[in-house]
This record gives structure tokens, C-alpha cells and sequence, in this order.
């Protein structure tokens, strides 16, 4: 057990504007304030002008990220990975660098924060340390206005945050805490532990406040779950690491928040405002009750404030005048948090699985053992899998040419007898002449040789099978047939339903421009789907020019052909940018070479001064995967428009082809109808034409015309096509008397 006290640091942040109030010692231990008296009080003023509060360490405002690493959370992640539980938290007000000390910044890779790079040196040391096998589980929480939430929920981009799925906190009789809905990522390498909290920084809560353009306004967990094992070891440590990022406190009367930001603020204070309630009551050594439950965070943290944790707190400080009131406010928390002792332990257990195995064969070995001494025998048989594995052992066994090999099976006089009645089985089953009485150097163990009874077994299985492949194949020649008799059956019933139905309906299907005009062959070779005859093509593009869709067909034929050449384009951009980043890099590698080399020849130091060309480029190479990402996610959007605008096209035709087979067929009907009566008219009379009517009046002049060129040609010979006299006959007589009506119309029209 190491009992300690919270370790506490300080961390100024830089600011651009002068009159800083505040000094550090040269032991770099010792943060103070000044803060002059205002007149405006009055001559008697009793007020403190000199504030006085010591850290561990305080990082000025030219400290790096990489010294804030080794000094603050590089301790942390040892004792984690001896085994101990560790927390490291920053507190501090709004923007004064609590997120960039925690997470750390986007610009460039030296501003990595305490996340990222406790990660890379976990991973580093797993790769070095071969005497462990670790394993590695992440979860990222968010407290948002009282309510915890799963940042790593893969539901968090697509839904709302009222319908995400909320984290609650489960206690068990032992008093330890339980979070439901918070999922537990496994991360095998850096990559994807980088990945992970990468998702769960997007998916937090980031707004726009009067003291900082992207202030985060939650409290936020990463945790780092370690399960560490020894080969070969039942025992195992698991600890967990917690990296706090919690929100800025702020005064809104300062800040003027208001609306959402006021109730997002007013949260914030005060779960702030509990955390503190339990700091004092942890710092008073008399109180018997500490308020962990007043709030979800000081609930979740519960071990981290006062029991089996090694902690440590940053306090981040702003060194503007305007903000010493604040700072001074988190210089005097930081003195409280200090004066909190834990007790933190190695989290050491045995694995259940192994302790259950070993204790299992613990016990069949002392019950083997008290069998043999006792001269009790077992009543129990052998269990299957305990027969195969004789099986297997002795095979093994036989199989071995040491001389000086044993057969271990136990001290269980089953097992025993099992194994010899085995031995002898084989030995029974050898040949006969490969040995003689007494001689029992000669034995040999045939293997794989069946006895009478399997090959007659056999014998019997392979009849059965031959029986049962004949029965199957006459059921099959017997379906085949009956298929064949049903197609052709059917085959019959359409062609003659097909002719009826030709013979019944005035259209051009039973009169096309072909050479071979006999009813079969045109009934046989029916156009299907667009392919129409020259009149019903005419009709249809008349039809489709006055459709009522037509004009949002058209519409949506120009938007796709417009989408197709703005994807074309996205992708020429998307490829561009890749192209150019490829390049950019190899400059970049060039670059980086180039200034190694001129180091190499000329000797001389690494210069901390960035180099101004190397900057340069990787800024390209961000703006360029920055457009990269940009573009690809508007050519997305545009693939899933496009789609849906091909499917809409689809229904619109389909719609247009299946109103045009319905008003085709509805005017057949209705021509057949009005030929007696127009050929009863007076010729003198011209009716009013509806649109249907006239494109009926137009097709019927071309099928009249094409009617008159079909009469002159001699009759059909119907006796040779093969089909029935009697419907041979039928059609004859229709098509005569079919041809007597189109020379009156003719003559009517004329």
C-alpha cells in the first residue's frame, strides 16, 4: 500500500498582453500575486495585496508539452503500469489552457497533450517489456449539464444528443461504482487508441463564448483500462488510468452569457461547487460523511478523491490582471486538493478461468491418489472426452521409438485398466502368424486393419447406398419427364391463347411488315418491354410529348446530367488533392533529408528554431487534407443524389410506359367500337377531335395505309401454317372481312 497526498502542479498560461501580476521563485515552487489596492476603497484598506502558494512544480509560460509530460503523468502511467490506479485532473477557469494541457493541440506535432502521449509511451513500453502480456480497454465519458454520455457511442454523429443513449451510475453492496451505457473500446496498438479519443473529441460539446472561441462546455473522462499478465501466471493486475478534462468555471455576470450558454454555465459552477464541497470535507479530518453523491463527476471520481488512486492536479492560471481574482481563486482549491491523503494498492487477482482449471485438476488428482491408497475403487465411468484423451496419450505412446517413454495417465485405476484393455485389444487384433507362443519379442500391433464383421458391415452400407442412388435416379427421370410434358402442354395452351387473342383485337401486332406474314411465326416472336412497331412508336412519343410527367422527366434528366458533371469535377478535385499531398510530402521528406545532410557535413547543432520551409509545407499538406476531406464528403452527398435522382427517373418511365399501355389498349377497344359508326356517317361531316382521338385518327391513317399495301399482295396460303383447319378457316374469314372495313373507311375518309 503507498499512502500520499494529491501531488499538485501549476501551469501559467502565455498571453500576448503585458502586465502580468504574478512571479515564480527560483526553485520554480513558489506562484505569487500582487494585487495593488484601489483607491476607490478609501484610504482604509485592509485588503491583502501579496498572495503566496506553493506546487510541486510550476511550468512559466515558456514551458513545452513534452517537460509537462515527463514531470506530471509520466510518474502516473508507471505507477499504472505497476499496477496502482492514477488520475491526473486539470482545474482552472475558463480558457486558461486546461483542454490544450490535457488534450493538446491540432497545429503541430510538439503541442501533443498528456492523452496522447501517455498513450504512445504506453504502447512504447509494452513493445519493450517482453516478460508481460498487456491488454488495453478505452472509454470516454461526458458530463453535459448533469447527464453523462458515451463519446465513443457510433450512434453519437447521427442522432440527437436527447436521444443518445444516457451513462448512469450502478453501486453494488461493496460500494464500488458500475457504468451503464458506457462501452469499453480494446485498442491493440496506438493507432486505434489514437483513433478512438480522436472520436470522442469530435462528438464532445464545444461552443462559442465571450472568453474562448471553442470552449468546452462538459466535463470529460478518458480512461485507460490495464490488464497486465505474466505467461504462464494465474495472477493479474489491473488498473485503470483517468485524464480529466474539466470545464472552465466563469462568472456570468463578467461573461454575459445567456440562454443555452447560462444554462450550460450554471451547470458547470455547480458540479464544480460540489467537487470543492467534497475536497473540504475530505481536507477535515473530523467530518465522518464526504457528498460524493451530490453529483455524477464527484460519484464517478469517488476513488480518485481519497481512496485507492495515486492523483495528481494541474492547476492552470490565466497571467492576465483581468483574471488574478480567478487565478487566485484556483491557487487556494489546489491548497485544499494537497491536503488529501490516499492509500492506493496493487489491484492484484487471480484469473477465475485458470484458478478454476487448476483447482479442478487438483482435485482429480487427490481423489486418484485416495482411491489408490485406500484401495476404494471409483464407481463413475469414464466420461467420452476422457476415453479420447487416453485414446490420444496412448497413440502418442506407441508411436514414440524411446525406449525409456512412460505413460502418465494418473494415479486413477480406471484410466489404468482402460489403457491395458486397449493394449490388449490390439494385441488380439495382430496376426497370429507373426509370432509364436512364448515369444513375445515377435508381437506387433497391426493398425488399420478391419476385422470380418466391419468388412461385412461394410459390404452391406455400400449395397444400401447403391440401392439408394438407383431409387434416386428414376425419381429423377421421372420429374424430368414431367417437367417436359408440362412445358410443352404449356407451350401449346399460349400459342393458342395468343392467337385468339390476336384475332380478337383491330391492332397492328397481327399485321407487322414482315416477310413471313402467317399468324404462328408473329405470335411467336412478340416484341416485349420498349420495343414497339412503328405506328405504336409514333403514338407513344405523342403520348409521352403530352404527358403530364413529361415535364419532370425532363427536369430531372437535366439536374442528373448536371450532377454527373459536378461529381466528375469533385472527383478530378479529390484526386488533385491527393496528388498534391503525395508531392507535398515527398518535398517535405526531401526537405527533412536536406537538413540532416547540411547537419551531418557542417556538425552543426539541432536548432529549436522550426524550420521556415519545413513549416511552410506542412501547412500545405493540412489545407490540402483539409480539402481532401472536404471535397470527398461533398462527392458522397452527390453519389447518394445522383442515386436517388436515377431511382426517380426509373419510377417516372415505368410510370409513362404503363399509362401508355393502358390508353393504347383502352383506344383499340374504343376504335373497334366506332368503325360501324363512322362508315355510317356522312362524309361531309367533320367532328371535333380530342388529343386521344386525333392520335387514334392518326394512327388509323397509317394503319389504313399499310392495310392497302398488305391487300395487294396475294392471300396468305393459311393451309400451310400448320395449324388446325377449322381455325385456318376462322382466320381466313376474318381477314377478308377485316379488309372489306378498311376499304370503306378509306373510301369514307376519301
Amino acid at each position: 500500500m503507498v499512502k500520499q497526498t494529491i501531488q499538485i502542479f501549476a501551469r501559467v498560461k502565455p498571453t500576448t498582453k503585458g502586465g502580468a501580476v504574478y512571479s515564480v521563485e527560483d526553485d520554480g515552487s513558489c506562484l505569487g500575486f500582487v494585487v495593488p489596492k484601489d483607491l476607490a476603497d478609501g484610504f482604509i484598506n485592509n485588503k491583502r495585496e501579496s498572495y503566496k502558494f506553493r506546487f510541486q512544480k510550476i511550468f512559466d509560460q515558456s514551458a513545452k508539452q513534452e517537460e509537462l509530460f515527463d514531470t506530471v503523468a509520466k510518474p502516473v502511467a508507471d505507477s499504472v503500469l505497476a499496477g496502482y490506479n492514477g488520475t491526473i485532473f486539470a482545474y482552472g477557469q475558463t480558457a486558461s489552457g486546461k483542454t490544450f494541457t490535457i488534450t493538446g493541440g491540432a497545429e503541430r506535432y510538439s503541442d501533443r497533450g498528456i492523452i496522447p502521449r501517455t498513450l504512445s509511451y504506453l504502447y512504447q513500453h509494452f513493445s519493450q517489456d517482453s516478460t508481460m502480456a498487456y491488454t488495453i480497454h478505452i472509454s470516454y465519458l461526458e458530463i453535459y449539464n448533469e447527464m453523462g454520455f458515451d463519446l465513443l457511442d457510433p450512434k453519437h454523429e447521427a442522432s440527437r444528443l436527447e436521444d443518445l443513449p444516457r451513462v448512469t451510475i450502478l453501486e453494488d453492496p461493496d460500494q464500488n461504482i458500475h457504468l451503464k451505457n458506457l462501452s469499453l473500446q480494446q485498442a491493440g496498438n496506438e493507432k486505434e487508441a489514437l483513433n478512438l479519443l480522436f472520436l470522442g473529441d469530435t462528438n464532445r460539446m464545444i461552443a462559442e463564448t465571450p472568453m474562448n472561441q471553442a470552449s468546452t462546455r462538459s466535463h470529460c473522462i478518458f480512461t485507460i483500462h490495464l490488464c497486465g499478465r505474466e505467461p504462464g501466471s494465474a495472477t493479474l493486475r489491473r488498473s485503470k488510468l483517468h485524464l480529466v478534462d474539466l470545464a472552465g468555471s466563469e462568472r456570468v455576470g463578467r461573461t454575459g452569457a445567456g440562454g443555452q450558454h447560462f444554462t450550460e454555465s450554471k451547470y458547470i459552477n455547480l458540479s464544480l461547487h460540489f467537487l470543492e464541497q467534497v475536497i473540504i470535507a475530505l481536507s477535515e479530518k473530523s467530518r465522518s460523511h464526504i457528498p460524493y453523491r451530490n453529483s455524477m463527476m464527484t460519484s464517478v471520481l469517488r476513488d480518485s478523491l481519497g481512496g485507492n488512486c495515486m492523483t495528481t492536479m494541474i492547476a492552470t492560471v490565466s497571467a492576465e490582471k483581468r483574471n488574478v481574482d480567478e487565478s487566485i481563486s484556483t491557487c487556494r482549491f489546489a491548497q485544499r486538493v494537497a491536503l488529501i491523503k490516499n492509500e492506493a494498492w496493487l489491484n492484484e487477482e487471480l484469473d477465475p478461468a485458470l484458478l478454476i482449471a487448476r483447482l479442478k485438476k487438483e482435485v482429480q488428482l487427490l481423489k486418484g491418489e485416495l482411491a489408490m491408497v485406500t484401495g476404494e475403487q471409483r464407481s463413475e465411468k469414464l466420461s467420452p472426452q476422457e476415453i479420447q484423451r487416453l485414446g490420444e496419450q496412448l497413440k502418442v505412446y506407441l508411436d514414440d521409438s524411446d525406449s525409456e517413454a512412460m505413460l502418465d495417465v494418473g494415479p486413477d485405476m480406471r484410466k489404468i485398466c482402460h489403457c491395458f484393455s486397449e493394449l490388449k485389444t490390439m494385441v488380439c487384433k495382430a496376426t497370429p502368424a507373426s509370432f509364436t507362443a512364448g515369444d513375445t519379442s515377435a508381437i506387433t500391433l497391426v493398425k488399420d486393419i478391419p476385422t470380418p464383421e466391419e468388412v461385412k458391415k461394410l459390404k452391406d452400407m455400400l449395397v444400401q447406398r447403391d440401392n439408394e442412388i438407383s431409387i434416386l435416379v428414376s425419381m429423377l427421370k421421372k420429374e424430368k419427364k414431367r417437367v417436359q410434358d408440362a412445358v410443352s402442354t404449356a407451350g401449346n395452351m399460349e400459342a393458342q391463347s395468343s392467337l385468339q387473342s390476336s384475332t380478337a383485337n383491330l391492332s397492328d401486332e397481327s399485321l407487322k411488315g414482315s416477310e413471313d406474314l402467317s399468324p404462328l411465326p408473329r405470335l411467336l416472336q412478340r416484341k416485349k418491354g420498349l420495343e414497339l412497331s412503328v405506328g405504336r412508336q409514333e403514338a407513344f412519343e405523342i403520348f409521352k410529348r403530352d404527358h403530364k410527367d413529361q415535364l419532370t422527366i425532363e427536369d430531372n434528366k437535366a439536374l442528373l446530367k448536371l450532377r454527373y458533371t459536378e461529381a466528375k469535377a469533385l472527383g478530378e478535385k479529390v484526386n488533385s488533392a491527393r496528388n498534391k499531398v503525395n508531392d507535398l510530402k515527398k518535398q517535405l521528406e526531401l526537405r527533412r533529408r536536406q537538413i540532416a545532410a547540411q547537419g551531418v557535413m557542417g556538425n552543426l547543432p539541432e536548432s529549436e528554431v522550426p524550420d521556415p520551409m519545413e513549416e511552410k509545407l506542412l501547412a500545405q499538406i493540412e489545407e490540402e487534407k483539409n480539402m481532401y476531406k472536404n471535397t470527398f464528403g461533398k462527392l458522397k452527398g452527390m453519389k447518394t443524389e445522383i442515386e436517388h435522382l436515377q431511382l426517380l427517373l426509373e419510377k417516372q418511365k415505368f410510370k409513362l410506359q404503363k399509362d401508355f399501355e393502358d390508353w393504347w389498349t383502352h383506344e383499340a377497344g374504343s376504335m373497334q367500337r366506332s368503325v360501324p359508326e363512322e362508315t355510317s356517317a356522312a362524309p361531309t361531316r367533320t367532328p371535333t377531335l380530342s388529343r386521344p382521338m386525333a392520335i387514334r385518327d392518326t394512327v388509323s391513317t397509317r394503319m389504313i395505309k399499310k392495310e392497302h399495301e398488305l391487300s395487294a399482295s396475294p392471300l396468305l396460303n393459311l393451309r400451310e401454317s400448320g395449324l388446325h383447319p377449322q381455325v385456318d378457316a376462322d382466320l381466313l374469314a376474318f381477314i377478308k372481312a377485316r379488309q372489306n372495313i378498311l376499304n370503306k373507311i378509306g373510301q369514307v375518309q376519301r
